[in-house]
């Protein structure tokens, strides 16, 4: 089936082949070598674009007052984000996913569910969950409180957060 002449014959084809790789990638090498260039030890970029400092020059953004998005909050529109939520927390008294249910989560103590194991990173926010807590947790969670079980990476429109604080203060009794 195969003779010492077909198979010095697809080696050589391999052998081959390689080598042209090799080539390419030496003359890739040649072409675009972004180190040394032979001039020195120093490389220069060619062309430099300046650019205004446009922090500097630009107004902060006002701040928004949480509580005059919060007294405006739509419920309604909470409940929609809270689908978000849906894989980790519930809504029923006493029933813990992932996280904690959030049944009455406004207004109630931080780490204050019982059956649910809490890290403790939360208890640096406060010692109640008011609206303005859970605005400045839900917008940055890590953030707000380093070593969280949360893995939620944050809602960072007002708007949402107010809508959704809203709806969960509407649920319980």
């Amino acid at each position: 089936m195969f003779d010492t002449m077909t198979v010095t014959k697809v080696v050589g084809g391999f052998c081959g082949t390689f080598l042209i790789f090799l080539l390419g990638g030496w003359v890739g090498e040649t072409l675009y070598h972004v180190g040394e260039s032979g001039h020195g030890d120093e490389v220069h970029q060619a062309y430099t674009i300046e650019v205004e400092d446009s922090e500097a020059d630009a107004e902060p953004e006002p701040e928004i007052d949480f509580a005059e998005v919060y007294a405006a909050a739509d419920a309604s529109a909470g409940e929609r984000l809270f689908r978000a939520c849906q894989a980790c927390h519930k809504v029923e008294p006493g029933a813990n996913g992932t996280g904690p249910t959030l049944y009455g989560v406004v207004g109630r103590g931080i780490d204050a569910v019982d059956g649910y194991s809490y890290s403790g990173a939360l208890e640096q926010i406060g010692e109640t969950w008011t609206p303005e807590n859970l605005s400045h947790f839900l917008e940055n969670p890590r953030g707000s409180a380093p070593g969280t079980k949360m893995t939620y990476g944050g809602m960072d429109d007002v708007e949402d957060r107010a809508n959704l604080i809203a709806w969960l203060d509407s649920i319980d009794d």
